[in-house]
């Protein structure tokens, strides 16, 4: 879709024509920082889900939400209170070995591997092994890694991403973490391996391997854990792959290589079974989801509602690195919340009257596996048939002018239409996810939302493939992503993420004020939700 403008334009200027557009004052940022230096602050200890920092965070953006003039949209005023039950690995009562022939070798946990607790792991096993390639299987993608195998009461290892073959939306939706979960069940596997692929990891592994010391967590209501019924998930440095083949007749590096090349990966018995021993500390913890309505003005509309999401918590105190221990998540996701925080008061500026009402929804649980938008979604406190969109901003990332907007579902549902039109009249170029490999559209809270039919999009600053951005964007992630570098301290534009919330204001409005609800388009894959 062509620009209305002869080109890009800077973030000043799209500012100055929302500004006109809209008869208020230019959103330059300072409010949407303002919210970000308080939530990302040492004072709340990194907003780990439950925790007391956690609840100062909920607490300030109640509050923000009143002294705004919002409708209160939890079960308890502007909250939604979302029991979870917290999981940590005891290493020094755990353990992991391979069993061969040759005897017992022992794997060192942080180095070697991870125990996950995200799934609740029994107390010992032992098990045979069985690779099994990308360890996806659909009659839709005429792909079964599992075909021929037998797996019952095994441990399943795979390569972690999916083949060129199959389309990105189906890909994606395969390797989520509730598709996983059924199929192991299905076909009786009790456990799994996951290999990273070494050239889409996003976080160094011994960085990553940091987040063992935090805990995971869970939704109480069983029916909500996706994990539920598996009894070991592990997380094997690729680095250190090789010894788990060996005695195989297969090596890491040539699975690596089939991978890359686009090659069907072999499937094989491991001479090797997996023992486990895993001391988990349980306790139950109470969180929030904050929640607050713009009510609609049309007598008809004004039931329906237009979801912004964005989640609140990030990971808390942790492991330090550089003699720093609180991950702030100033980017992840303080810039988020401060986003609808600035979006919110926009609208409110302008004296906008949106026919439908719009529910800003600070979910608690994302860093967990998005357990707060799912408890939202499975549990709204609207009636579910009354949610016709939503739209999430998560880890926007303004980092740089604000030129090229990615949106994640753009071609999935009208909802593309909608946020394409939005930011050609901005003079912003609308694009698709450009690393679809990430598998973006289904690890934040959006994906909530679609598993229950509802049209979503997520909405990022965007870059062009090889360009200066590209490279800025991925440094933030091997160097701050999930670190207590994500700090008040980093370079930011503040002026792009100003127009990046005059932006998706514009665009709430827009959808808000739509005749027809968003609807799936024909072609999308996650039609069949809504079916």
């Amino acid at each position: 879709m062509k620009s209305s403008t002869t080109g890009p334009l800077t973030a000043a200027a799209i500012l100055a024509l929302v500004a006109v557009a809209w008869g208020a004052s230019e959103p330059d940022g300072a409010r949407w920082w303002s919210h970000v230096a308080v939530l990302a602050d040492d004072a709340l200890e990194g907003r780990n889900t439950g925790s007391p920092g956690h609840r100062k965070a909920a607490d300030y953006v109640a509050g923000q939400f009143a002294n705004l003039g919002l409708k209160p949209g939890g079960s308890e005023g502007f909250f939604q209170p979302v029991k979870l039950r917290s999981k940590k690995i005891d290493e020094t009562h755990s353990s992991l070995a391979l069993i061969s022939a040759q005897g017992e070798e022992p794997l060192k946990l942080g180095d070697d591997a991870i125990i996950g607790s995200r799934l609740d792991p029994a107390a010992a096993i032992e098990a045979e092994m069985v690779f099994v390639g990308f360890g996806l299987a659909s009659a839709e993608a005429g792909h079964d890694d599992f075909e021929g195998l037998d797996i019952k009461g095994k441990v399943v290892v795979w390569l972690s991403g999916a083949p060129a073959s199959i389309p990105g939306a189906l890909a994606a939706h395969m390797q989520s973490t509730g598709e996983r979960g059924d199929l192991m069940r299905k076909l009786g596997s009790i456990g799994m391996v996951v290999i990273p692929n070494p050239k889409n990891m996003d976080i160094p592994w011994a960085r990553s391997s940091l987040a063992r010391f935090m805990p995971s967590m869970s939704l109480v209501d069983p029916a909500m854990d996706d994990m539920r019924g598996l009894s070991i998930g592990v997380t094997l440095n690729p680095a250190r792959a090789e010894r788990l083949f060996a005695g195989s007749g297969h090596t890491f590096a040539e699975i690596l290589q089939a991978a890359d090349s686009g090659k069907p990966l072999p499937r094989f018995a491991i001479p090797k079974r997996l023992k486990a021993t895993v001391a988990v500390t349980r306790v139950d913890v109470d969180s929030q989801n904050v929640l607050a309505i713009l009510p609609g003005s049309d007598p008809k509309l004004k039931d329906e509602y237009v979801v912004m999401s964005a989640h609140l918590d990030h990971l808390g105190i942790g492991e330090p690195i550089n003699g720093d221990a609180i991950y702030n998540g100033a980017m992840d996701n303080a810039s988020g919340i401060a986003a609808m925080l600035d979006v919110a008061a926009i609208l409110k500026e302008s004296g906008a009257k949106p026919r439908r009402s719009i529910l800003f929804a600070a979910v608690t649980g994302e860093e967990k596996g998005l357990l707060g938008s799912r408890y939202f979604a499975d549990a709204p406190t609207v009636d579910r048939k009354s949610i016709v969109a939503d739209i999430n901003t998560d880890m926007f990332l303004p980092l740089y002018p604000l030129k090229r907007l990615t949106i994640y579902g753009l071609t999935e549902s009208d909802l593309g239409d909608d946020a394409s039109d939005v930011a050609t009249s901005l003079g912003v170029s609308p694009e698709p996810d450009p690393e679809p490999k990430r598998n973006v559209f289904i690890r934040s809270d959006q994906y909530s939302f679609i598993r229950r039919g509802i049209p979503s999009i997520a909405l990022k600053v965007g870059f062009a493939k090889g360009s200066p951005e590209a490279a800025t964007q991925k440094r933030w992630l091997t160097e701050r992503y999930h670190a207590p570098s994500d700090d008040l301290k980093q370079p930011v534009d503040r002026q792009a993420a100003g127009a990046f919330d005059a932006l998706v204001a514009k665009l709430l409005e827009r959808v808000a004020n739509r005749d027809l609800r968003p609807r799936w388009k024909a072609s999308s894959f996650f039609k069949r939700f809504a079916e």
